[in-house]
Formats: C-alpha cells, sequence, structure tokens
C-alpha cells in the first residue's frame, strides 16, 4: 500500500508512518509512505500550500491519511468538513482511497473528546471514508489503564505509546490485521500491552 500522510506534528512525532508500516510488515504488508507535514497545521493550510494537492495527483499513491489540526473540530467541525470534502475530491478524482485518522483530546480536557469523535465520524459517513478511530481507542485506555502514558509532557502530543497504540489502530482499521504477538522491537516500549490493549478495545467497538 502506498500511503500519503497529510497533518502535522500528530503524524510526524514519533514516526508514525514508520510504526505503521513496522506493523503491517510483520503482517506480510508492504508500505510505502510520503509524510507531508507542517508544525500546528489545519487541512485547510495543506489544501492552500499545494504541496499536498500536486502528490494526490502525481498518481504515486493508492491512499491519502487526513489529520486535522488537533483542536479546529472542536471549534469549528463545519470547517473541517468542508476542508475534508475539498481534499475527498481530490482524491477521489485521482482514485484514491481517503483515510480519516481521527486524533485525541487534551489530557486536560478529556470531554472534548466527543467532539472530535462527532466531527470525524460525520466526515468519514459523508464522504465515505475510511475512519481510524484512534481518539475513541485513547478515550477507552486511558479510562481503563494507569499506564503507560499516552500524551507526552505537554499534554497534548503523544507519547511514545501514544504513537504506537496509534498505528496499533491503523493496522486494525486500515489493514483489518491483529497487532498482538508482533514481534517487532521498539527502543524503550513493551509493545505487548498495547497490542492487546488496541485489539481488545477495537473488537469492542
Amino acid at each position: 500500500m502506498r500511503i500519503l500522510f497529510v497533518g502535522n506534528s500528530f503524524t510526524s512525532r514519533n514516526n508514525l508512518p514508520g510504526l505503521v508500516k513496522g506493523l503491517a510488515g510483520a503482517r506480510g504488508i508492504e508500505v510505502e509512505h510520503k509524510l507531508i507535514s507542517a508544525g500546528g497545521a489545519s487541512l485547510r493550510q495543506h489544501l492552500n500550500a499545494g504541496k499536498a494537492l500536486e502528490a494526490i495527483a502525481s498518481g504515486a499513491f493508492d491512499t491519502v491519511v487526513l489529520q486535522e489540526q488537533s483542536t479546529l473540530p472542536i471549534k469549528s467541525p463545519e470547517r473541517f468538513r468542508e476542508s475534508a470534502r475539498d481534499f475527498d475530491a481530490a482524491i477521489s478524482a485521482a482514485g484514491l482511497r481517503t483515510v480519516l485518522y481521527q486524533t485525541w483530546a487534551r489530557r486536560n480536557a478529556p470531554e472534548t473528546q466527543k467532539a472530535l469523535t462527532e466531527a470525524y465520524g460525520a466526515a468519514a459517513l459523508e464522504l465515505g471514508a475510511t475512519l481510524i478511530p484512534v481518539g475513541m481507542v485513547w478515550e477507552k485506555f486511558l479510562a481503563t489503564y494507569d499506564e503507560p502514558a499516552l500524551h507526552d509532557a505537554d499534554n497534548s502530543h503523544p507519547a511514545l505509546a501514544g504513537s504506537y497504540l496509534a498505528a496499533c489502530v491503523f493496522l486494525i482499521a486500515l489493514f483489518e490485521e491483529d497487532p498482538v504477538g508482533i514481534d517487532v522491537p521498539v527502543k524503550g516500549l513493551d509493545t505487548a500491552p498495547l497490542q492487546q490493549a488496541a485489539w481488545d478495545i477495537c473488537s469492542s467497538m
């Protein structure tokens, strides 16, 4: 699968695309990926910059993963929907698949997950896009487990465990594969509990 990731530091931190590639590879799925990222960028900013649209039109990919600025779907869900719509039009015109990477609430504002979940869910339903429900899985994980910490020290970005959990959700939702038992070491991280938690949570949703 050739994947174009479009987003910001919620995608680039801890090399999420590389984590996804490693997990998929362990299940016999070859992944090539490119990341177009800018700090704090919204999908609208990516649309205006043009680089992502050029990559979509190039024919070098078959799947495009869209990640909106982390709080924009909470503050302005309609603006998010408009940007997702415009991206999806370009993605569909190129014959590619649209995937929405649903992010998570800040550690000190867990109540905002509801708005994120609703905004991404509505956009996925409207566009017929594949939803990667990372935020929902984070929410259930945080309600169930005390450790490891998913948020980084800034209470916003993902710690390595958070990015790895996200990658497991990608494996389940995008590739329909079970991460449990994958033996691809990640330095400084006990991956087995996160694999099991991702599978258990996704299976119950």
